[in-house]
């Protein structure tokens, strides 16, 4: 990631460690719509396992978990898993559940094709560089079975905050504190080089609303 990107970046850390020990359990209890969507195509693929990027304090990962499979939880954030643990707990899940604090600008600290499925909503779409994106994608096709899916939410250009606030280059904007590097449609196309693409959809969600896209795509064979 070149300077003017990685200021942005690191800062991030901060700021979400903030704003999980400020408002513990921000997202609510209910899963995400897009995770409802991932358990069933994780199901009908014959997933078991399922990798989670950007868990959190863990909503979605306790409803993988409470669906049956294993979860494994990445975040950079201690204070949101700490949150996701004892939440596991709470809920008897924590057996299902295993948690690791990682900054996905790294590679995965996992072997190769290990997981059956992963799911990340929202994480692809944070302050990356669009190259930093790219390896991170190729690190969950190195985890990923053969035939697993890989399903990702991002905000798009079409959002109402493109373009608004202060611009870090690279489709990145930084509002209220977040920055997003939102994605057009040649971007997520390019990321589904060497996958099988499943769909690319349209939804909307929170307040604004934000404008996202649901990617669903498989490694091949």
């Amino acid at each position: 990631m070149d300077e003017e990107n990685r200021e942005p970046a690191d800062a991030q850390r901060s700021q979400w460690q903030e704003t999980y020990r400020s408002h513990p359990g921000m997202y609510g209890q209910a899963p995400s719509a897009p995770a409802v969507h991932a358990a069933r195509v994780f199901r009908s693929a014959g997933a078991g396992s399922v990798l989670e990027l950007g868990a959190g304090h863990g909503r979605d990962t306790l409803y993988f978990a409470r669906e049956g499979f294993t979860v494994r939880a990445l975040d950079f954030s201690a204070v949101g898993l700490g949150q996701l643990r004892d939440a596991a707990r709470a809920q008897g899940v924590e057996d299902r559940v295993a948690t690791m604090m990682h900054d996905v600008r790294g590679p995965l600290p996992l072997p190769d094709g290990i997981v059956d499925a992963v799911f990340t909503h929202m994480l692809l779409c944070m302050a990356l560089s669009t190259e930093e994106i790219h390896a991170l994608v190729d690190e969950v096709r190195r985890v990923l079975r053969p035939a697993g899916a890989f399903v990702y939410t991002v905000r798009h250009t079409g959002d109402a905050h493109y373009g608004v606030g202060t611009g870090h280059g690279d489709d990145v904007w930084e509002h209220g504190g977040f920055a997003v590097h939102f994605f057009s449609r040649a971007l997520v196309d390019s990321l589904a080089e060497g996958w099988v693409l499943n769909e690319v959809f349209a939804f909307e969600e929170g307040e604004l609303p934000r404008r996202l896209w649901r990617i669903t795509q498989t490694r091949p064979r």
